[in-house]
């Protein structure tokens, strides 16, 4: 009995992962089919194509470049406030992209704070439509992840190599040389491929702040070959170029996540003498501060902004208030169903199911709403489920994060707990209550708090096919703001924001109240 391990049970898993491969692939085949053969590229198709690969690069390139120093900045000084900023560098991922948009809108839009500062100067304006625009607003958004991917890399760094440094007299230089350089060698184009992968399946940035002939990424041309044209040959091949483009970046991602580090060290506090000159303290203090600016200021403004325009919010706001907390409850139970199973079933011997969930990464959201309102058509009123689609697609582009919170907790309970599990004949059902979630509650939470914050906050399938009247709160956000109605936009923002930030936290602090109590 001692050497007895716990039998995991695969067939939930490999059910999860199958019925994910089946939805994604499935769902582009349904539109595949409806399609006229024999199309082929064409100018708009490869406009669309160079437009996306195009910012892609520029956002990953500039979020990077401009982490590196505020990363650096961060490793290297200990201030008051350190650990709130550095939670708050998560805030942009779970921002609504909507509410971000309109605090971009406050600051760099024709009657922001730039431009008024420009008038004033007599200066000319600068425009944030366009392709400028599309690359503001995603280094806006990946700025703080990519500070985040990078400053893990620093911190990963043993101790013991800095005392060693110390010890042996090195400079800045020699640190940048022998320690930084070749950590961020192996950290940055991990960081950089992450984000790409991101940018090239954007679809709300280049929807507002895009959409013009020259400003059209794949996504958002897949938007406009459904919505307006009804081609869905042009659709499902921009979908097949999207998936391959998103998911070479999302395997490249993972195969440079795999190398080599400093190895281990023991976790004493790093003490860092190589930057105590007033020169770098002074460089490393802007550095934070204009990074806090960047970030926070646009935040700010939809706040103060929106306090205004909450009085003037018609009802049909507060209804797709109510939708949408709907919606984001259930795309995290849906969420919750399949990553549980994949999670488990991957820590055993099928390790390849996580990379069958990171299909969702590289697929189109709309093309898998098109394909399932195609195949509901000739047995119900497509429109009817609209919010049960928008539910299972935002579970579905959310999986692939949740798992990668998952799989290690998982993981190490199995092998942690699983002989101890398998003496005391503890299996099935009795084994997750009693011993898998108590341990992976904190990861649960959070991934949880991020499905909620990043499906209320989604502007795509319903964008599609919402009626006029119902809709989500992103969405009628969306139509506030086309109709120049920028009060009563602020205060839905500033409605979306409190929802997106509530969720997360009520979820997050869940998973953590044990650890609290």
């Amino acid at each position: 009995m001692a050497g007895r391990v716990i039998a995991i049970r695969a067939w939930p898993g490999i059910g999860a992962a199958a019925f994910v491969a089946a939805l994604i692939l499935g769902t582009l085949l349904a539109v595949a089919l409806r399609a006229e053969a024999g199309r082929g590229l064409g100018p708009s198709e490869w406009a669309a194509l160079r437009f996306t690969v195009s910012q892609a690069l520029w956002s990953a390139g500039l979020s990077v470049l401009l982490a590196v120093p505020v990363a650096r900045a961060l490793a290297r000084r200990r201030f008051i406030g350190r650990r709130l900023f550095i939670s708050l560098l998560g805030a942009p991922f779970i921002l609504p992209v909507i509410v971000a948009v309109l605090g971009l809108l406050a600051v760099f839009g024709r009657s922001g704070i730039v431009n008024s500062v420009l008038r004033w100067a007599e200066l000319p304006e600068i425009s944030i439509y366009g392709f400028h625009g599309v690359v503001l607003a995603h280094v806006f958004f990946n700025l703080p992840l990519a500070t985040r991917l990078i400053l893990q890399g620093w911190q990963q760094v043993p101790a013991e190599r800095f005392r060693l440094a110390a010890q042996l007299g090195f400079g800045s230089k020699d640190m940048w040389r022998i320690i930084e350089a070749p950590m961020l060698r192996r950290v940055v184009p991990q960081s950089f491929a992450v984000i790409f992968a991101l940018c090239i399946s954007s679809f709300a940035v280049a929807l507002t702040l895009g959409g013009g002939p020259k400003a059209t990424t794949v996504e958002l041309a897949i938007y406009q070959a459904f919505r307006f044209d009804f081609d869905l040959g042009r659709a499902a091949l921009l979908s097949c170029l999207q998936l391959v483009l998103v998911g070479a970046a999302a395997l490249l991602a993972l195969k440079l996540s795999d190398r080599d580090g400093f190895g281990a060290g023991l976790d004493r506090p790093v003490l860092r003498w190589d930057a105590d000159t007033a020169p770098k303290v002074a460089l490393d203090t802007c550095v934070i501060l204009c990074a806090a600016v960047f970030l926070l200021v646009p935040l700010s403004l939809v706040v103060l902004d929106g306090i205004a325009g909450l009085a003037q919010l018609p009802r049909q706001v507060w209804q797709a208030a109510w939708v949408s907390v709907l919606v984001s409850l259930a795309s995290t139970g849906i969420m919750v169903a399949l990553a549980l199973p994949i999670a488990i079933a991957s820590s055993s011997r099928h390790r390849w199911l996580e990379a069958v969930a990171l299909l969702g990464i590289a697929a189109s959201p709309l093309v898998i709403g098109t394909g399932l309102f195609l195949i509901i058509y000739p047995i119900a009123n497509p429109f009817s489920v609209a919010f049960p689609v928008t539910a299972l697609v935002n579970a579905v582009m959310a999986l692939p994060f949740a798992l990668r919170m998952l799989i290690g907790p998982v993981r190490d309970v199995v092998q942690d707990y699983g002989r101890l599990s398998g003496s005391l004949d503890i299996k099935g059902w009795a084994w997750m209550r009693l011993v898998l979630l108590p341990r992976v509650r904190a990861a649960l939470g959070f991934s949880c708090g991020l499905t909620a914050a990043l499906s209320i906050g989604d502007l795509g399938v319903i964008a599609l096919f919402a009626d006029p009247e119902r809709a989500t709160l992103p969405l009628q956000m969306y139509r506030l703001m086309g109709s120049y109605r920028m009060e009563a936009a602020s205060g839905a923002a500033l409605l979306l924001l409190c929802l997106s930030f509530g969720l997360f936290w009520a979820f997050d602090r869940g998973g953590r109240g044990h650890a609290e109590a």
